[in-house]
C-alpha cells in the first residue's frame, strides 16, 4: 500500500488544491517501511489526482479539498481521507491504527476581503467544520514550509520534469535518506528521526530542506555523520514581527474559541494555508504569530547519511 499526504512543514498541509509537496509513505503489513518527499510539478486541483495516480497511490490524507478534485480522485481509485490535520507521521501511524476516519471536509473556493488582512476565518488543528478552509488572507506571505518547497518534481514521481538543483555537490540531484537530530544552544532536543525510527528522505541539492542542512548533506559520503551548527539565516531564519498579526476577533469568525498557544491554520489571498500560533488574546483582539516556532534561533544538528540513490 502507499499513503500520500499533503505536507508542508512536517504537518499535513490543509488545502489539497494548493499542496506544493505530498509526503509518500510505502505501507507494508500496516507499517511504514519508507517514504519520501515529492512536489506537485506545479499542478493542481483535478491535475493531482494524475499525479497521485501516475505514483500508485492507494490512500490520500489530506486537510480539505473541492468537490472537483474529489470526484477526480475517485476516478482515479484514490481512497481520500479528509479533515485530518497535525503531523503527517502521526496522521498516517493514526490511519494505519483504524483511528483517523474521513471528515468529509470539503474547501470552498469563493472571495474573502480584500482588505490586507481580510479575513473570512481559520481553522485549527483540531477542528473539523464541514466548511473546511476558509481563512485569513495575510499580507504578501505565502505558505513558508521549514524546507522552502521543492522547486520541482521530488523522486519518484512518475513522468514529471527533474526538480532545480541549486546546489552543488556529490549528492546533489540525488535521492538521499539521512538520519538526524536537531539540538539547541541549550542542549534540548526538538526532533529527531532516531526517535522516530524512520530516515528523512529527500533529493539532496533541491531546496526541499533548509539551507544549511542541504550544504551540509550533498558532500557527504554514506555511513558518514557530521555535527553542525547553523545561524538563523541558514535555517528558519530572523524572528520577523511584520509576521505577527494583530486582528480584531470580529475580522476572524472563529477566533473567539481560540486559545494562546494553539496552532491554527490561516489562508492567504492566493488560497494558500499557512500555520500560526496564538500569540496573545484579549475580548476584542488576538494576535497570532506566523514565523516558524525556529525562527531566531542557532541550531544543532548530528546528521548521518543513510542511502544515496539516483
Amino acid at each position: 500500500m502507499k499513503i500520500a499526504v499533503t505536507y508542508s512543514d512536517g504537518e499535513v498541509f490543509q488545502h489539497f488544491g494548493k499542496t506544493e509537496q505530498f509526503k509518500v509513505y510505502d505501507v507494508e503489513d500496516k507499517k511504514v517501511v519508507s517514504s519520501e518527499v515529492i512536489g506537485n510539478n506545479g499542478l493542481g486541483h483535478e491535475a493531482l489526482a494524475g499525479l497521485l495516480a501516475d505514483n500508485s497511490i492507494d490512500v490520500l490524507i489530506c486537510g480539505g479539498m473541492g468537490e472537483g478534485a474529489k470526484n477526480a480522485l475517485a476516478e482515479a481509485g484514490v481512497e481520500v481521507v479528509s479533515g485530518a490535520q497535525g503531523e503527517a507521521d502521526s496522521a498516517v501511524e493514526a490511519f494505519l491504527k483504524g483511528e483517523l476516519e474521513s471528515k468529509g471536509v470539503n474547501c470552498d473556493h469563493h472571495d474573502h476581503h480584500e482588505e490586507e488582512h481580510g479575513c473570512g476565518g481559520c481553522a485549527s488543528h483540531e477542528e473539523t467544520e464541514a466548511e473546511g478552509c476558509p481563512g485569513c488572507g495575510s499580507n504578501e506571505d505565502d505558505e513558508e514550509g521549514c524546507g522552502g518547497g521543492c522547486g520541482g518534481c521530488g523522486g519518484g514521481c512518475g513522468g514529471c520534469h527533474a526538480p532545480e538543483i541549486i546546489l552543488e555537490g556529490k549528492n546533489a540531484g540525488k535521492n538521499v535518506s539521512v538520519h538526524y537530530r536537531g539540538t539547541l544552544d541549550d542542549g534540548s532536543e526538538f526532533d529527531s528521526s532516531y526517535g522516530r525510527g524512520q530516515t528523512l528522505d529527500f533529493i539532496s541539492g533541491a531546496g526541499m530542506m533548509i539551507p544549511g542542512f542541504d550544504k551540509a548533506v550533498v558532500d557527504m559520503e554514506i555511513g558518514q555523520k557530521v555535527n553542525i551548527h547553523l545561524e538563523p539565516n541558514e535555517a528558519y531564519g530572523e524572528y520577523d514581527e511584520s509576521r505577527v498579526l494583530n486582528l480584531e476577533i470580529s475580522e476572524l469568525p472563529g477566533s473567539e474559541n481560540l486559545t494562546v498557544g494553539q496552532h491554527v491554520y490561516l489562508q492567504n489571498t492566493m488560497g494558500g494555508a499557512f500555520p500560526v500560533v496564538v500569540k496573545e488574546k484579549t475580548d476584542s483582539n488576538i494576535v497570532l504569530d506566523a514565523n516558524h516556532e525556529l525562527a531566531g534561533k542557532a541550531l544543532n544538528f548530528e546528521i548521518e547519511l543513510v542511502s544515496v540513490a539516483e
